[in-house]
């Protein structure tokens, strides 16, 4: 569990190395996982709670192999279901760097680099579940 504090990516990202040694995960694999929390973290405390505060984002990781990660992440910020929000801006991620709109792109990414996906808004929170593997992305999305 980490604060919605900036500050936390360094605690994310020390958590992570330590997973990644212990199940002796492909580095590959490692830099998507961390490109995905990054991303999941930061937004949470700047468009989830709009600002930085002390409410829990928790992370969980889980491996069946050194080439698949599961990862569950959760805030107790206001819902917002990423795959919904991604599936109505898909088009705008395809326009020219000028006709696009801003934001989204770290949504599309971490749908891009996940090889299934699912949310849910849970006892007051958000629960996104993704699955990274070296297998590549696939278009599996549940609810």
């Amino acid at each position: 569990m980490f604060p919605a504090r900036r500050a936390s990516l360094t605690d994310v990202a020390a958590f992570i190395e330590d997973f990644v040694t212990r199940h002796g995960i492909d580095p590959s694999l490692a830099l998507k996982l961390t490109l995905v929390l990054e991303e999941l973290v930061t937004n949470t405390i700047e468009h989830g709670f709009g600002t930085e505060n002390d409410a829990p984002i928790r992370v969980s990781l889980t491996a069946s192999d050194p080439r698949s990660v599961s990862l569950m992440f959760e805030d107790s910020a206001p819902p917002f279901d990423p795959l919904t929000h991604l599936a109505q801006r898909t088009s705008a991620v395809h326009d020219s760097f000028g006709a696009r709109p801003l934001g989204g792109i770290g949504i599309h990414l971490v749908r891009s680099l996940a090889s299934a996906a699912c949310y849910a808004y849970v006892d007051g929170g958000n629960r996104l579940r993704l699955t990274l593997s070296m297998d590549g992305a696939s278009s599996r999305v549940s609810g």
